[in-house]
């Protein structure tokens, strides 16, 4: 029972409640089909579209590279209209030779997503997203291509080229700004607690549970909310009879050390709910299996008062773990003598991971192998680090006015 079946469960919960809902899957293994057990029409070199499966579901797999070459088709034909000489010809690339780009199919994929977010199509998108290592990529591509365009090509300046003389110029500032839009829309709706939750899959493994915490860490650190952590495959309490058995003393033992590493989830994320999704056996396959494990993991089912089976939790970590954004005070002083400082959430699990640096404007904060370029405040653009410590689960970041540049 992989990822892809619980993104599968979820959403069938999110339509049995009667909402309209798209399941869209970004991973490329594409195992969308077979957890639901559906077989998606789709023409090769085409871009696949949206399939009704259900009253109320509709489910799409993105295919990155035809997306791709969809759109690079699409950039050809509007720089060639504008009937002038670009120095190179781009009929000549073949767009799987883009593929190489990093971040261009995963952009483009987000792209689509928040489009279909922007329709009134559906009430909820559920995501079926790739491995936590490359969803952390696809999330920090937005922002890692917004400050390369703003560096190599400022929007003023394509705003002097949109309307300036030069035909080419124009289209060619007209289709970056296009694109820059385009990605600033994705990372807005990542950011908006409002719309978008992430719910973190794991397994009952000590790995699983370090690498849990690591993620928790990064969510925090790139503005995610983080709804939930569900703990998939744990097996089902059993009645102990015939325990002497070598097999029945196995499961039991697996069971406790299951068990334990749940436990130990709930004491490093503490505020972040765990779900647990137990072993159902068969692998779930088809709308009827799938609504049937639905029910099973549903978070509502997993919150009990403390004290309880420690498969299902406690009444305090049922609430939603959001990452606030930064927030910037006076701690001391006046003028010169001042001292701001800058807050964050970020749950760090490995304090010696913890980097700061200063890029221009922006402050980069690296942690447990994340790293996000913030831009700071318009006070703190005048100001020099003074220093920075970890205040519990909080990021401290002081600064002093720099005398060079501070308005006497």
């Amino acid at each position: 029972m992989g990822k892809t079946t619980l993104a599968c469960a979820t959403a069938m919960s999110y339509a049995h409640s009667g909402q309209r809902v798209l399941i869209a899957s970004m991973d490329q293994a594409h195992s969308l089909g077979d957890a639901l057990g559906f077989r998606f029409p789709h023409d090769p070199g085409t871009v696949a579209g949206i399939t009704s499966i259900l009253p109320g579901l509709d489910v799409i797999e993105i295919d990155s590279l035809a997306l791709l070459e969809d759109r690079f088709r699409d950039a050809v034909r509007v720089l060639a209209g504008a009937g002038h000489e670009h120095g190179i010809d781009l009929a000549a690339l073949d767009p799987a030779e883009l593929t190489g780009l990093p971040g261009v199919q995963e952009l483009l994929m987000l792209i689509e997503i928040a489009d279909f977010a922007d329709e009134d199509d559906w009430d909820v998108i559920v995501v079926d997203c790739p491995p936590s290592a490359d969803m952390l990529r696809i999330i920090t591509a937005p922002d890692t291509l917004l400050g390369y365009l703003d560096r190599l090509w400022p929007a003023h300046a394509r705003a002097l080229s949109v309307a300036g003389p030069d035909l080419r110029r124009i289209v060619l500032a007209t289709t970056v700004e296009r694109i820059a839009a385009a990605v600033r829309s994705v990372r807005d709706l990542l950011a908006d607690h409002a719309r978008t939750g992430a719910h973190l899959i794991t397994g009952p493994e000590r790995v699983a549970v370090a690498e849990s915490a690591r993620m928790r860490s990064a969510a925090a650190l790139l503005g995610l909310r983080l709804d939930d952590v569900v703990v998939n495959k744990v097996l089902p309490e059993v009645p102990e009879t015939g325990a002497e058995h070598p097999a029945a003393r196995w499961y039991l033992d697996r069971r406790a050390e299951q068990l334990d590493m749940i436990a130990d989830l709930r004491r490093r994320l503490s505020g972040v709910p765990v779900i647990v999704a137990p072993h159902s056996g068969p692998e779930p396959i088809g709308p009827t299996a799938l609504q049937a494990l639905a029910r099973l993991v549903d978070s509502r089912a997993n919150r009990v008062v403390p004290g309880a089976d420690p498969m299902l939790g406690d009444e305090a970590n049922t609430g939603p773990a959001r990452a606030g954004a930064p927030s910037v005070q006076l701690e001391s002083g006046a003028g010169l003598h001042s001292v701001f400082t800058l807050r964050m959430r970020l749950p760090v699990v490995d304090p010696a991971t913890l980097r700061l640096g200063r890029v221009e404007d922006d402050l980069i904060v690296g942690a447990d192998g994340v790293r996000r370029r913030l831009p700071l405040a318009p006070v703190l653009r005048r100001c020099t680090v003074d220093g920075a410590e970890l205040d519990g689960e909080q990021l401290v970041v002081r600064f002093r006015p720099d005398p060079e540049v501070w308005p006497r």
